[in-house]
């Protein structure tokens, strides 16, 4: 188990083991790896990796401009520097759009995708509040708690204020500045990748009350997405990889094992 700083200033925790395709993980805007820690648990006997993306955490952010060509070569510099060929790609909310722009680009690294809580094509109205969200958060430069009753039920913060206590941690310790610079990103995303590039077999999963990430959005990308499967997880919301961590740990254990040995595209 190793973490550190690539040569670019990306941070990251890599636990290794042998002859094993790793599993990389892509956290949300405005958190860090750590919210991957139910995962990373749960499959302590296979090679994961994790990292914070640009801006959030201890990696760095240098650029006024960024788009997700940025996150993408973050990605493929990471894996290059730790010799890794191919990966099971794990990618939630804006690590979900990150992971798409990856495979549209980088398909021959991927030997298995999976998107959870991933957004397309909002509504007007989805849009609208969206917007006012970023605006709120530029004119206060401070993030709302609130986004914690949309990622979690209220019954499952009610038993669990620790979790609570922590993620309001990692939201409050985030860089205004970085963090505005990639919520602009995932706030005017254009659902313009080339989805005909995606060839990798794709899970797209999202939470049955999922107000931000939809199952209507998630049938579509299941639509859209060649060689793909769609996964509700009961009860979940927008987080629901920590709420529901036993039904979306089986089902990406299930997946990346159902596709450790498909032939390269």
């Amino acid at each position: 188990m190793a973490k550190g700083f690539t040569e670019t200033g990306t941070f990251y925790f890599y636990n290794k083991k042998k002859q094993s395709i790793p599993i990389v993980f892509i956290h949300g805007v405005g958190l860090t790896y750590e919210i991957w820690q139910p995962q990373l648990d749960y499959f302590n006997e296979y090679s994961t990796l994790s990292y914070d993306i640009l801006g959030h955490g201890k990696s760095k952010l240098e650029k006024e401009i960024i788009t997700f060509d940025d996150f993408s070569n973050q990605l493929i510099t990471l894996i290059d520097e730790l010799k890794i060929d191919k990966i099971h790609l794990v990618g939630f909310s804006i690590g979900s759009l990150i992971a798409r722009d990856f495979a549209s680009k980088h398909n021959e690294r991927l030997q298995s995708l999976i998107l959870l809580g991933s957004i397309f094509k909002r509504t007007d109205e989805q849009q609208k509040i969206v917007n006012e969200r970023y605006n709120q958060a530029k004119k206060q430069m401070k993030l709302s708690k609130q986004a914690l009753k949309r990622w979690f039920t209220d019954e499952y913060l009610k038993k669990n204020p620790n979790t609570y206590e922590k993620i309001s941690t990692i939201l409050s310790a985030n860089n205004m500045e970085n963090f505005l610079k990639v919520y602009e990103l995932f706030v005017f995303h254009k659902n313009n990748e080339n989805f005909d590039k995606i060839k990798v077999n794709t899970l797209v999963m999202t939470g049955e009350y999922d107000i931000g990430s939809t199952i209507q959005m998630s049938q579509e990308l299941n639509r859209i997405i060649k060689n793909s499967e769609l996964k509700i997880i009961k009860n979940g919301k927008h987080l629901c990889g920590i709420e529901c961590a036993d039904e979306v740990n089986v089902s990406i254990k299930n997946f990346v094992e159902k596709n450790v040995w498909i032939k390269k595209i």
